[in-house]
């Protein structure tokens, strides 16, 4: 195997940050041209239009995230495989990968495409972003290849070690959909449509560069008609790190989008208030989310090559790094939530309502940053489903039914609604603490066995 893939030696600390670094600018960017949809949307169309491209990007984010969990699995198990320094079986997971996402974007993309409209009515959104948001849905939909494209791409490049080339695939995406927004939105008018089409035209940009790159790549293993064999086998084991990370990241947008129909249903400054902050913590999650992916990789190869004390230290100064930034964002958002919220609305009411929602989700930052790290370490382990029982229990014990009951017994103010958010992962952190402590305890117990 290719020596300068592996994330195996050298400074632990040094190794996660510039691995995370570019992670963390391809989500930036990734995100910004997501917020760009939002922010281009709002200088040239009202609450209607701002609704219908928040709730329509809401759905997609969740679509891509549950992608993004599948693709996981290929990134574990191909980062155990260079970490073994085993080419073969990394070979053969991207082959598998290759044939079963190519089926399951197809089957994703017609069924989704002719459920758009029951889709919106589920969301509750106000009638009068509803047209909007159908086509929306439904331009966004016929993307679903691109996205997944991109995401078995990136998988590969990022289990064997390689966090650069996507945030370069990304790049290419944002400049492209920023350009077109101002054309499609701007120039032509298009609303709605034309943040949709914006998007759809980036990816496919983006995923034209990815596979370019992927034939100049040398991963240290070589990939041919054979390896492009399917194999049960692999595709069990990565289902069984990816599933779970898919579905429990499914359940957390599910639970947001249950808190975006409880907020629709009182209205379109509600609607809209919420659909603005939840782009903004989306913004400020990327920290954590990229260091879930880094703690992730560098877990597996060490993980693969035996050595678990590595893996652990990635835990470690993930924490220190993301909480702290969570600290941070949520201090600057207890003052000055004003000048992001200005950033996407003139609307005085939107504002008001999104500036008291920010400052009680904003506390989320800090207690999900810590289960973010959990959940890349244990996924690197080859445990994603404990990644699936604590967010599972966070949503059903906290989030969705915080979020109703606050929204019930607090109807002029958002604000003890955005409690519901951080509550649920401070009960996922203490849960993963919880695990760590559990298995840690195993580990030394096995080894004072073996000594003696």
């Amino acid at each position: 195997m290719n020596e300068k893939n592996k994330l195996i030696t050298g400074s632990i600390g040094r190794t996660l940050i510039f691995f995370a670094l570019p992670y963390l600018l391809s989500s930036f960017m990734q995100t910004f041209y997501g917020m760009a949809d939002l922010f281009i949307t709002g200088l040239y169309n009202g609450s209607a239009t701002i609704t219908a491209v928040s709730i329509g990007s809401q759905v997609m984010h969740m679509l891509t995230v549950i992608l993004l969990g599948f693709a996981m699995g290929t990134t574990v198990r191909i980062g155990h495989a260079v970490g073994a320094g085993d080419g073969k079986s990394a070979a053969r997971t991207m082959g598998t990968t290759a044939v079963f996402f190519i089926g399951f974007a197809c089957v994703l993309t017609v069924t989704l495409f002719l459920l758009a409209e029951p889709i919106t009515g589920v969301m509750l959104t106000p009638e009068e972003a509803a047209a909007e948001t159908i086509t929306y849905l439904r331009i966004c939909f016929l993307g679903i290849p691109f996205i997944t494209a991109y995401n078995v791409i990136s998988s590969l490049f990022r289990g064997a070690g390689d966090s650069r080339s996507p945030m370069y695939f990304v790049a290419v995406a944002c400049v492209v959909n920023i350009v077109l927004d101002f054309a499609f939105i701007g120039l032509l008018g298009m609303g709605a449509a034309g943040a949709a089409l914006g998007t759809v035209c980036g990816q496919a940009v983006s995923v034209l560069t990815a596979l370019a790159m992927l034939r100049k790549k040398d991963f240290g293993f070589a990939m041919n008609r054979q390896t492009m064999k399917p194999s049960r086998r692999i595709l069990s084991d990565i289902l069984k790190v990816g599933a779970p990370i898919a579905l429990q990241d499914g359940l957390i947008q599910v639970a947001f989008v249950v808190i975006t129909i409880i907020a629709n249903s009182r209205g379109l400054i509600a609607a809209a208030s919420v659909g603005i902050v939840e782009k903004l913590i989306g913004f400020m999650f990327l920290v954590p989310s990229s260091f879930l992916s880094a703690i992730s990789a560098v877990t597996a190869q060490n993980m693969g090559a035996g050595k678990p004390q590595r893996a652990r230290k990635s835990l470690y100064y993930g924490l220190m790094i993301t909480v702290g930034w969570g600290i941070l964002c949520c201090l600057y958002n207890q003052f000055l939530p004003q000048t992001l919220i200005g950033l996407f609305t003139k609307e005085e009411a939107v504002l008001a309502a999104g500036c008291a929602y920010m400052r009680s989700y904003s506390f989320d930052c800090m207690f999900a940053a810590v289960h973010f790290c959990f959940s890349g370490y244990f996924c690197g382990d080859q445990k994603s489903l404990i990644s699936f029982i604590h967010n599972i229990i966070s949503i059903l014990l906290v989030r969705i039914p915080g979020s109703y009951m606050a929204s019930r017994m607090f109807p002029e103010t958002l604000y003890p609604m955005g409690w519901a958010a951080p509550l649920g992962s401070l009960l996922s952190a203490i849960i993963c603490a919880g695990f760590y402590v559990y298995f840690r305890g195993r580990e030394k117990k096995q080894t004072l066995l073996k000594k003696a």
